[in-house]
């Protein structure tokens, strides 16, 4: 028998999917419970800011996604940082605690600023509870199979997204913008509360058990006895390729709060239904969801940067195509266009930083990684919002598909390949 083989049998501790497979699926089940309370607005909120709202600036209707993304934002980094002091499954349970009682004042809330607190709550539930079951799950794997445990994981949460966005869009058809599109949303967070305290196993120590055999090349600056200062600047600015996932993350999600908040308005100019923009809603993160299972594992074998910066690009000629469009099919043809460049880049950029981070300070650096690519919910709200109110929906729509043009180019230009194999 090997040492390693020894090792694992004393400690109790086997990494890999197979050897952990119980606990790896009931994680993406909870994952996709996250989604969920995500999906539920990305539908109905946009239209309620208009029609029960009457918020006819488009700055002002979006103040929801720059509040959810700027708590969602810094609450990714404490997250992080919270999982390796405390563990994981403590900050897993207070995210879906902080939940509660979120489905019930975007159901009744009487005013705007209802509203816009409700999103403060659900940046804060998004950031502990997704950024654990990330964190969980690379726990788990290993190594060898990052690139696939990110596609499940990201699967599983944005095909949530989706279901519930279609689903949110009929029952808003027939009954209305307000509740019972966000009952779905109370059965998510009690559901996935329970599962969380009683079903769901800490994780950290298989982090540890890495960390003891993780072998750093000689004369590396990312050994595990690093700051989180020091991680902040490695994965912010000094290593190449954790900060061009940094900055391709943060795009990407500027990208995504336009299509969240500005899409279901230019859908709704040009007369479509609310079943209709339901489907376009949900059409892209379905795709981008079930396409991760693909592109997770794809990364594995042929590496990381090529599929981030092809994704980037295509994300940007598919931002373009809703900005030239002007029909259902056009939209939902960029739609499904946008969900593949979004595949090809989301569980990728989460196995740049799972490849490059020591499992000492891994955590850490996802939760700073998620600072930044969900601080683009926030950036992408403010200056879509700008942009629509002194020129137009178009305008902000061209301007957003430049700037992740440019992300693309700076992943070309700056990150290295960072899968161990290749």
């Amino acid at each position: 028998m090997t040492t390693r083989a020894t090792d694992e049998t004393s400690s109790g501790i086997r990494l890999g999917l197979r050897a952990n497979l119980a606990q790896f699926s009931l994680l993406v089940a909870v994952n996709a419970l996250v989604g969920g309370m995500l999906g539920q607005e990305r539908t109905v909120l946009p239209l309620l800011a208009d029609d029960v709202f009457h918020l006819s600036a488009y700055t002002s209707a979006l103040t929801y996604i720059l509040a959810f993304g700027a708590t969602k934002a810094v609450t990714n980094f404490f997250a992080g940082t919270w999982s390796d002091r405390f563990g994981r499954k403590p900050v897993l349970i207070a995210g879906w605690l902080i939940a509660l009682p979120i489905p019930a004042m975007l159901a009744w809330g009487p005013t705007w600023g209802w509203i816009i607190a409700a999103n403060i709550l659900l940046g804060i539930n998004q950031g502990l509870t997704w950024s654990t079951t990330v964190i969980m799950k690379i726990d788990l794997v290993g190594p060898e199979r990052r690139g696939l445990a990110m596609g499940f994981n990201e699967a599983a949460g944005y095909v949530a997204v989706a279901a519930t966005a279609m689903a949110t869009g009929a029952i808003a058809d027939h009954a209305g913008l307000r509740p019972e599109p966000f009952l779905l949303g109370a059965a998510y967070v009690v559901l996935a509360l329970g599962l969380s305290t009683l079903a769901v196993r800490e994780t950290r120590d298989h982090a540890r058990f890495e960390a003891a055999r993780h072998v750093t090349p000689v004369g590396s600056e990312h050994d595990g006895e690093l700051t989180t200062g020091q991680i902040t600047r490695l994965t912010s600015l000094s290593d190449k390729a954790l900060s061009a996932a940094s900055q391709a993350g943060m795009v990407n999600n500027l990208n995504d709060a336009l299509a969240w908040g500005i899409f279901p308005l230019l859908f709704a100019a040009h007369g479509l239904s609310i079943a209709e923009i339901g489907i376009l809603a949900a059409l892209y993160p379905a795709v981008w969801g079930a396409g991760q299972m693909l592109t997770g594992w794809w990364s594995d074998h042929i590496g990381r940067k090529h599929l981030i910066t092809a994704g980037m690009l295509l994300q940007a000629a598919a931002i373009a195509l809703v900005a030239a469009g002007t029909t259902f099919g056009v939209w939902a043809t960029a739609q499904v266009l946008l969900g593949v460049g979004t595949a090809l880049v989301y569980p990728t950029l989460l196995a740049v930083i799972g490849d490059v981070a020591h499992p000492a300070w891994r955590a850490r650096a996802v939760g700073v990684y998620r600072l930044w690519r969900d601080g683009g919910f926030a950036v992408g709200a403010l200056l879509a919002g700008v942009l629509a109110d002194a020129f137009s929906l178009t305008t902000a729509i061209w301007a957003i598909a430049a700037l992740t043009a440019a992300s693309g180019l700076v992943v070309a230009v700056r990150m290295y390949e960072t899968h161990p194999r290749l």
